[in-house]
């Protein structure tokens, strides 16, 4: 004990632990900016790859169209052995698939690869827990359990990794989804003023895609989707459908709604947008108020578990002392 105490009192001791400390904290200070993601900017760059994916879909039923037929190409596409793979064993049919695009778009996840990626994950991860607790098991000798619980232990793994891949998407969707609403009653207002100082609609959900970054990048990357779908979809409806379907949330169905009507009979987006603005901030206040009005039930068993004991020992240990002291 006496030479820890002569170790952490030695004066060079510490000042080479100081200077240990600051050497780290400059280099971590320094290189944690380099290794930052700009999620921003990564999602700009998917949604133009997503819009020269419209451009080229759009182009190739043009021409199918008009030559009908489409020029053979000899260039391989990326995820070319994953493909392979779900067209071998044909995981589309027997996966479940037709549901699969939908909700890889409103994770966030475009274009055949992510279908395909996702595929081939729902195959392999129940093969791979399968694998996993079997491995486990014969190591630790099945811990000694009887033949029927390994069974059910083993089953139980490959179960969840059918499901992983679900929940994966499942929580990437809600917070997709979160994001969105939280930020969705800014992007009207900024959609309100853009129009109503007359801009198009295409130039405003491309300036409304740019500001509203900063705050919720998949709002931004929807709309700049949208105003790209906008330009080369020959149905302008087309495109604020695949809005609504894109985000699943009823604030942004009522202005894709607003929007298509107005395309189709020349109504004016001004009031209608104004009020579901306001519409739309009432609906993120009233969320703000339920929760908090449901705060106080789930503090209840926390505090009688963790405050209560300690209050009850502050408060009776004195007259215990007491009262034994007087014993």
């Amino acid at each position: 004990m006496a030479s820890i105490v002569d170790r952490l009192t030695d004066v060079s001791f510490l000042a080479s632990c100081a200077t240990a400390i600051a050497v780290t904290a400059t280099i971590v200070a320094i290189g944690l900016p380099l290794l930052e993601r700009n999620e921003l900017k990564e999602k700009m760059k998917s949604v133009a790859l997503e819009r020269d994916r419209i451009r080229a879909r759009e182009r190739e039923r043009l021409q199918q169209s008009g030559r009908g037929g489409a020029k053979p190409t000899l260039r391989s596409t990326p995820g070319e052995f994953a493909k392979r793979v779900v067209d071998r064993f044909n995981l589309r049919s027997w996966l479940s698939s037709e549901l699969a695009a939908d909700r890889l778009m409103r994770a966030g996840l475009r274009g055949p690869k992510a279908e395909t990626t996702f595929l081939v994950a729902r195959l392999f991860a129940p093969l791979g827990m399968l694998a996993f607790s079997l491995l486990y098991m014969l190591l630790n000798k099945g811990f000694g359990l009887p033949f029927g619980a390994q069974a059910m232990i083993v089953l139980g793994a490959a179960y969840l990794g059918i499901k992983l891949p679900e929940i994966y998407l499942s929580n990437l969707t809600s917070k997709r989804q979160a994001s969105m609403r939280r930020a969705f009653p800014d992007s009207l207002d900024l959609l309100l003023i853009c129009v109503e100082s007359g801009m198009s609609i295409e130039h405003a959900f491309r300036k409304v895609a740019s500001e509203i970054g900063t705050a919720s990048v998949p709002m931004a990357e929807e709309l700049a989707l949208t105003n790209a779908e906008l330009s080369y979809l020959p149905d302008r409806r087309m495109a604020y459908e695949n809005l609504a379907k894109r985000t699943d949330l009823d604030s942004v169905k009522s202005v894709t709604t607003v929007l298509i009507q107005a395309e189709r009979y020349g109504t004016p987006l001004g009031h209608a947008l104004r009020v579901l603005a306001q519409e739309s901030r009432d609906q993120r206040m009233t969320a703000a108020e339920k929760k908090a009005a449901s705060l106080p039930p789930k503090l209840t068993v926390p505090m009688i578990v963790f405050f209560m004991p300690a209050l009850f020992i502050v408060i009776l240990t004195p007259a215990l002392i007491q009262i034994f002291k007087w014993k």
